[in-house]
């Protein structure tokens, strides 16, 4: 029976919703072994599937646990995710962002895969601070401060753990059709009323081209629409890293200054103002131009920034605590010129290297290494300028400097 589900799709034949029942719920429970889900995995990749398959496997994998109700927390619910990028630690400065002109924002984050760094990684770099509050304590905080960021409830859509676990492996990450049920099922089975997709393209993202980007973002819109809710997305270069920081208390770090208003001009800046325009847009039911006149207030008035602060009080974490590597590493500019490029996929290898992800499933971070850069596209910079500085920490990774940054 599952050979036989497996061959259909393979030839590139549509899966009835209790076929694709049939294999994805008998592998999280145990009974169809990883070679097979694979092949399948491997054939959806491959061939696609029609928007009624991704409609029902969306469904299968939001049945596959509990999902959370907020319905009595007031007030539109509107969740945002990106797709993941080096130097991304835009839900640090967006959600206190949103949450301090009144809208409730509950964010489940995740882990870091590969090099680029989880949201939960970056929060556990400030001691204390807790990731794991259940439905309960969720609520609670919701009804006090209004936002909440922490780690995926226990049994929220766990068929996506599993499935993802084994598409890590085995080549089929990048399949849209599993990327959509992924981050639809999650978000639809975390109660929002609104979601924001941030879909990043380029050599540090899991898309590589505007042309796929488009592809999911009609997807996930479908998908939304399927289910009652609206979804807006927004597609971001991910061929140059956010900001100036790669690394996760270097990153938080980056996050405060930028809701103190001190990092004004540069791409993570500019996105993040422009995905909280979005948000609160959503969420308070006004136009974009009004939307963006208030999230540029709440930043120049300080509201945003004690918004972060009370979060990680609330969450139990000591921001006074926060630290970063002390040996640091000037690499310096051999010759003159304007920066050209700065290679998102080579620096985020670079930052994995020094220990601020996991090269393996059972390495341990080093929350205070990583990467700072002090020069960016488009700076002008002479022979002996510092590029960037390296936060050091067991270990100090070799590099070929002209692979990261791209002077002419």
């Amino acid at each position: 029976m599952i050979l036989d589900i497996i061959n259909k799709k393979r030839i590139g034949k549509e899966l009835s919703y209790k076929e694709l029942s049939d294999v994805f719920n008998g592998y999280l429970d145990g009974d169809v072994p990883d070679y097979q889900m694979s092949s399948l995995l491997m054939a959806i990749c491959i061939n696609g599937m029609t928007d009624e398959e991704i409609f029902a496997l969306t469904k299968i994998f939001i049945d596959s646990g509990d999902t959370l109700d907020f319905s009595d927390i007031k007030g539109i619910k509107v969740d945002k995710h990106s797709t993941g990028g080096i130097g991304d630690k835009t839900t640090l400065i967006i959600a206190p962002i949103v949450a301090s002109l009144g809208i409730p924002v509950i964010k489940m984050s995740g882990r870091g895969l590969g090099y680029t760094g989880g949201t939960i990684d970056k929060l556990e770099s400030i001691p204390g601070y807790r990731i794991d509050l259940n439905e309960k304590e969720i609520i609670k905080q919701v009804h006090e401060l209004g936002i909440v960021i922490t780690g995926q409830t226990g049994n929220l859509v766990p068929m996506d753990k599993v499935v993802y676990a084994l598409r890590d492996v085995t080549a089929t990450v990048s399949s849209i059709p599993l990327i959509a049920s992924s981050i639809m099922s999650k978000k639809i089975a975390a109660g929002a009323d609104k979601i924001l997709i941030d879909i990043k393209v380029g050599n540090g993202a899991l898309l590589n081209n505007k042309e796929d980007a488009k592809k999911l973002s009609d997807l996930m819109i479908k998908i939304g629409e399927f289910y009652g809710r609206e979804v807006r997305t927004t597609i971001s270069d991910m061929n140059t890293p956010l900001g100036r920081c790669v690394g996760n208390a270097l990153e938080v770090k980056e996050a405060l200054d930028v809701l103190r208003g001190r990092e004004t001009d540069n791409n993570l800046t500019d996105l993040c103002i422009d995905l909280s325009t979005d948000m609160v847009s959503m969420g308070l039911q006004v136009t974009k131009k009004q939307a963006k006149e208030m999230v540029l207030n709440t930043i120049n008035n300080g509201s945003a920034y004690m918004k972060f602060l009370k979060l990680i009080e609330h969450q139990k974490g000591d921001i006074s605590k926060l630290k970063v590597s002390e040996k640091i590493v000037k690499v310096k500019s051999t010759k003159d010129g304007i920066v050209k490029k700065i290679n998102a996929l080579e620096l985020g290898k670079l930052s994995l290297r020094l220990g601020a992800g996991k090269e393996n499933m059972n390495d341990k971070i080093d929350y205070g290494v990583g990467v700072k850069l002090l020069k960016l596209v488009g700076d002008e910079v002479k022979n002996g300028d510092v590029l960037f500085e390296m936060y050091v920490g067991k270990k100090e990774p070799q590099f070929i400097l002209d692979d990261i940054y791209k002077i002419e």
